[in-house]
Parts: structure tokens; sequence; C-alpha cells
């Protein structure tokens, strides 16, 4: 049956298939309807056969929040923020073929756990997604609908700029879902995401929004920069990186290996390692005798330095004019992000 066809009804005749959700992530139905802005997507074929890979379904058991996943409650999935990515360019640009693909593709380089062990050995997200695009079994996909890997590539390095990924440092879709996607798990958001889509616009590939709906937005990437530079990220997160670095050292894993694990992959490998089963059981289990301090402790401290790599900050259009220049308040709030600590300390107490 044709994947755009395949709709069935829970009721009728005892030959029909069951049926499927609004919500389902394989394009059975041949539409997708993202709960957080419910928008329903109408799939093209080609979202329909990458849909069904094995890069976008192992999104389905990586954590968009990384290690803060053991720590709070962001245990949303890294394919539920694709997808709302999708969901956000096809209300933006529907019939830009070539930005929907690159937003569905936009993270499969991602390693477990997402962001936590970026870096390790030299692992890039953003490299190993682009190798991806130019093997099996992505590329036969692209090539059977037409679409030339190269210019998805094009796409995801900002060349031209596009509302997907731009590189001014202003805000662009990809960030916007990030950080109303997060703000709803955590209970911060305070406006109605579908109400927020109907009062922002695009503007020179960035998102623009009245001041009142930007004053949100900043209030939800404040609230996610401390959120990153947290108890509850910088200790888990900490602690993760030095097992997987463990993990290499103890068993005949190799960083490309790690790198395509899925989260629940990656804790099996830590719990059948004797380097690393102790203290993979104490960070699920007895997270709360992690200590973190901000700065670096007296060399007599035990435990360990952890430095973050960044901190996002990027900023909506105003009105369609930059943020220092609308909202200078605003601006200001941004930039005292700049004052975050981004050293601390850890150990186990």
């Amino acid at each position: 049956m044709d994947s755009q066809m395949d709709q069935s009804s829970p009721q009728g005749s005892g030959d029909e298939t069951a049926w499927s959700v609004p919500t389902n992530v394989v394009g059975r139905t041949g539409v997708f309807t993202d709960p957080l802005w419910r928008i329903s997507v109408c799939l093209n074929p080609v979202e329909v056969d990458l849909l069904r890979t094995e890069p976008l379904r192992r999104l389905h058991f990586v954590a968009h929040a990384g290690a803060s996943t053991i720590s709070t409650l962001q245990s949303y999935s890294r394919l539920e923020h694709t997808l709302g990515v999708l969901a956000l360019v096809a209300h933006f640009r529907p019939q830009d073929e070539l930005l929907r693909v690159a937003a569905l593709l936009h993270d499969i380089g991602h390693l477990p756990l997402s962001h936590t062990f970026e870096g390790i050995s030299g692992l890039d997200h953003h490299a190993i997604g682009l190798q991806l695009l130019r093997t099996d079994p992505i590329r036969p996909v692209l090539e059977k609908h037409a679409i030339r890997t190269e210019a998805v590539v094009a796409a995801l390095g900002g060349q031209p700029p596009s509302p997907l990924t731009n590189r001014s440092g202003l805000l662009n879709l990809d960030h916007l879902d990030s950080y109303v996607r997060s703000g709803r798990a955590a209970g911060r958001l305070d406006a109605d995401p579908a109400v927020m889509l109907g009062q922002l616009a695009l503007k020179d590939c960035a998102v623009s929004a009245g001041h009142e709906i930007a004053a949100s937005l900043v209030d939800l990437i404040c609230a996610e920069a401390r959120l990153h530079t947290s108890w509850d990220n910088v200790g888990p997160v900490s602690v993760v990186r030095r097992l997987a670095g463990q993990l290499l050292d103890n068993t005949t894993l190799t960083p490309d290996r790690l790198a395509r694990m899925t989260d629940p992959q990656l804790w099996s490998a830590l719990d059948s390692c004797a380097a690393t089963r102790a203290e993979s059981a104490m960070i699920r289990y007895e997270l709360h005798r992690l200590k973190v301090m901000v700065g670096h402790a007296p060399g007599d401290r035990s435990g360990w330095d952890f430095s973050l790599r960044k901190i996002y900050s990027s900023a909506p259009l105003v009105e369609g004019r930059s943020i220092e220049m609308s909202a200078p308040v605003l601006a200001a709030e941004l930039g005292a992000l700049k004052s975050l600590s981004t050293t601390f300390h850890v150990w186990w107490s």
C-alpha cells in the first residue's frame, strides 16, 4: 500500500488494518502532527522514506537533553525535536522540499545522549552527519527522489543561509524548537506554542517576533543557559563523559562505534565493563551524592574539573530589527549570560 494512502479507520470491516495516531513517526498515515506546535505536516514521499531509515529511527532512542535526562524530566527524544523542526519548516516554507529534507536530516550525526560526548576522541556530530548523508541508507533514498546529496550538505552548512541553519548568531528554527520544547518539558513555558507561532515571522532567515513574544523567547533562552550551567546538567554530563573515556580505554569499543550507539546501548556497554559498572549505577541510582562547585577546586580536593564547551544564546529579531536596537533591556538579559561560569569541579560525596 502506498505510504501516503495508508490511512486506516479505527472502525470498519475486518479487513482494514489498525489505525495510527496523529503523532505516528514512521509515516504510516502520510501526515504527522507535532504535539508541541500543533502543526500537521503532510509528509512528502521522500520524508516518509527517510523516517524509515536506521539513522532517523535511531534518533528515537537518543535523549535530546543528553545526560541531564538523568536528573530532570527532559526525557523527549532527538527524533521528537527533529520532527518539530520539520513542522516549523513546513509551516514557514511548505514548498521548500530541500529545506524540509535538511530539517529531517540535520541531527542524524548526534552521539548517544546528544551533546554529552561531543569532542571525545575528536567526535563531531556535524561531521558525522555529513558523512551519513553521503552513504547508505540515506544517499540512495535521496537519489531515488532526485534530491542531490550535496545540495542537502550545502543547506545544512548554511550555504546559502537558511532559517534552519543561519550562521548569523540570530535565532533559527532549529534553536527555536529546542528552546520551546525544553521549556515545555521543564514547566517554564507560559505562552501557548501554537499562539506563539502565529506571532512569529522569518526575516533574513532569522526568527522575528513582537516585543511580548520576544520577551517570552528570551526568558526561555536564559532558562536554558541556566539549565546547562546547573548541577542538573554539569554533574551528570561530567560523570558520563568520564565513563565514556574509561569505556574506550578498557574495551575494544572504538570512537566510531560509540558514536552510533543509542542511549540504551551505551548504558548496556557501561554496565558490562568492569571499569565503569559501579559508577554507571551510581550516576543513575545515587545521583544525590554528586557534588558540583563553580570554578576550580584547591589541589587537595578529590574529584575532577569540568568545562562546558559553549552556552547557546541566539537572539530573535524584534519587530524585524536587531534585539539591541528594538529591545535593549532584552539584549541586556542575553548579554548577562556571558557572566555565567563555564568551569566547575565535581566529586562524589
